[in-house]
């Protein structure tokens, strides 16, 4: 009982900060991730960090930070998409201070320490255009970002009520021993049900597409949550860290919104920001 209460207690602290950043303004948004992406960041390579695998943490932290910062800067029309295009050659750099560390295995380093940015900053950085098809129109709205983030967490919390409740069906019992296919029934019958509430509240947008959307973060945000697993399980590790009591760490918490991310800005500048 008391786990579940501090599980809870928890996940509400982190659900009012997340939704205090996306509501107050840009800004607050642009801060509250960009801390968010240094912490994943940490955890990875706190994670991997061995005898054989040392990556460049600082210098990947700044790559990250780098590249979270310039995709929102451009994301906002606060600067132009040159910004972005230094990510290019600062990742090469990367490869040369590998060359000054006479390590063993020094690509192994240069991929993991690329790794942990591609895989974590670059998708947290893409949240930053789920505002600006309203901006388009020179308004500033929070309904795309904000429904993406209530849709991954009542998805995410029916998958784990229903797979406890129900599960027997394993989804991927090598991966993740615990994910079943009841869970993502329980997924799906939620995401609908909050993809109509959604259409409701927000009426900018059809039921259509927050229908898609929602399947979309649930069948992606699936595969990220299978592939932290993985990365857990290489890692003889449960949790990804203890920041979060009850919960694991921020990689736990964020690892289905990696994978959806992605999927879900492509459907936005393809089916909605288009129709503006």
């Amino acid at each position: 009982m008391k786990k579940v209460i501090i599980r809870t207690i928890t996940g509400l602290i982190f659900i009012s900060i997340v939704i205090a950043s996306v509501c107050w303004s840009i800004y607050s948004f642009m801060l509250v991730f960009l801390l968010v992406t240094m912490l994943c960041q940490h955890e990875f390579y706190f994670l991997i960090h061995s005898d054989n695998i040392k990556p460049q943490k600082i210098a990947g932290f700044i790559l990250g930070a780098f590249l979270f910062l310039s995709v929102a800067l451009y994301a906002h029309n606060i600067s132009g998409f040159g910004l972005v295009l230094l990510n290019i050659p600062l990742a090469c750099l990367i490869f040369v201070a590998e060359m000054y560390r006479k390590h063993e295995t020094p690509f192994t380093n240069i991929a993991i320490t690329l790794l942990g940015v591609y895989y974590i900053a670059l998708p947290l950085s893409l949240l930053n255009f789920f505002y600006s098809p309203f901006q388009i129109t020179g308004e500033f709205r929070v309904q795309l970002l904000l429904g993406f983030f209530i849709i991954t967490w009542v998805t995410e919390t029916a998958a784990y009520v229903a797979g406890n409740l129900f599960g027997k069906h394993l989804l991927f019992q090598r991966i993740s021993p615990k994910k079943t296919w009841e869970g993502i029934i329980g997924a799906v019958l939620f995401g609908i049900i909050t993809a109509f509430i959604l259409s409701m509240v927000f009426k900018d947008f059809l039921f259509c597409h927050w229908l898609a959307i929602a399947m979309l973060i649930i069948l992606a945000g699936t595969f990220g949550d299978l592939a932290e697993s993985l990365f857990k399980r290489s890692c003889q590790v449960k949790d990804s860290g203890s920041l979060l009591p009850g919960h694991g760490g921020m990689l736990d918490r964020f690892d289905s919104i990696l994978f959806a991310a992605p999927f879900v800005f492509l459907y936005i500048y393809i089916f909605i920001a288009n129709s503006l």
